[in-house]
């Protein structure tokens, strides 16, 4: 007999911006990775959504904390709270008993000893009973449907939040890669900083990623642009209100300088890549995952800067996730890809 059903697999894309659990191939919770707590008892008020609608708007009595930052973890306890209010988020079939529960949670591939230590206590003190971690590109590669162990290689571009993730895979294994800090949150922080300089207008975070999402652009010129975004808030010298439309050419211009900071990390790993797995890869072309990926003209732009085709798949911010989903499956095979 089978005791499978004491043990619960969990798969969990642990993201700067956002957290994915998957469940039997399901995608459970989906939540931005962002706590309120309460400062005076120290406890929980709100995970997620919820947490993310308070984020820049409370009294010095709650404090929202994002516990990632650059894809690690910044804030142990405020992770471990959070990684176990989001694993209760998970609609209960009936637990009559609380199963142990084994984990596969992914990790940046540039994570140190100490940072790899600080994701794995989170997720023991949390209650899960084992814990496993792969690599973030490892997942994409995997979630994207690609045959990792096949001897040719594949590369991976994975734009989170916290960290650009860049990774040559073949044979199961990553062969080079270079995990750099300028991702989605750059660009946020970017747009803030060029609407105080060039607007004189004070942003939040929160308005300064909706600006990103509604007119972020790689590219000066796009076939088809989107509609300017207007932006409310105070003026920095009068405190006075004002409304500026503001359009896609603008944050293309404002971030550019951390797009070349991506263009030369892939540069480098391809410098790096053995002479073989690079024609692979010219044929194959490179995949674009995470959420910067959804940038407009990103794929084109890179296409353009480095002559080999740039992919953006499939239902990108869910390709590590999914590809966490895949690896938890197949735990028991002893997987080179998948460490304890």
């Amino acid at each position: 007999m089978s005791f499978s059903f004491l043990t619960q697999d969990l798969a969990m894309d642990l993201g700067t911006a956002n957290t994915i659990i998957i469940h039997n191939d399901k995608v459970v919770v989906n939540e931005p990775s962002i706590v309120a707590i309460d400062q005076n008892s120290g406890k929980t008020i709100a995970i997620g959504e919820v947490a993310r609608q308070m984020h820049g708007k409370t009294h010095e009595d709650i404090k929202t904390i994002r516990p990632l930052r650059d894809g690690v973890i910044a804030d142990f306890e405020a992770a471990e709270q959070m990684i176990r209010g989001m694993i209760k988020m998970i609609p209960k079939k009936h637990h009559f008993f609380t199963p142990s529960l084994r984990m596969v949670i992914c990790i940046p591939s540039g994570s140190t000893e100490v940072e790899v230590r600080a994701v794995r206590d989170s997720a023991d003190q949390a209650g899960s009973r084992d814990v496993y971690l792969i690599h973030e590109p490892m997942a994409a590669a995997l979630g994207i449907g690609l045959d990792v162990e096949a001897p040719e290689g594949n590369m991976i571009v994975d734009i989170g939040g916290g960290t650009t993730e860049i990774a040559v895979i073949a044979l199961g294994g990553i062969v080079c890669n270079q995990s750099i800090r300028t991702a989605g949150d750059g660009f946020t922080a970017d747009i803030q900083q060029y609407m105080r300089q060039q607007h004189n207008l004070k942003v939040g975070e929160r308005t300064a990623e909706e600006i990103k999402i509604s007119v972020g652009s790689a590219l000066n010129e796009l076939e088809n642009p989107p509609e300017d975004f207007s932006v409310r808030g105070p003026n920095l010298m009068t405190a006075l209100p004002i409304e500026i439309p503001v359009n896609y050419e603008e944050i293309a211009s404002c971030i550019d300088k951390s797009l070349m900071k991506v263009e030369s990390a892939v540069m480098a790993v391809l410098e790096e890549t053995p002479p073989e797995l690079y024609a692979d890869i010219v044929g194959n072309g490179i995949y674009l995952t995470g959420g910067g990926a959804l940038l407009r003209g990103l794929d084109k732009r890179l296409s353009d800067k480095i002559n080999i085709e740039f992919k953006v798949v499939e239902n990108p911010l869910l390709a590590v996730a999914r590809g966490t989903g895949i690896a938890i499956k197949n735990i028991n095979k002893g997987l080179p890809y998948l460490f304890r």
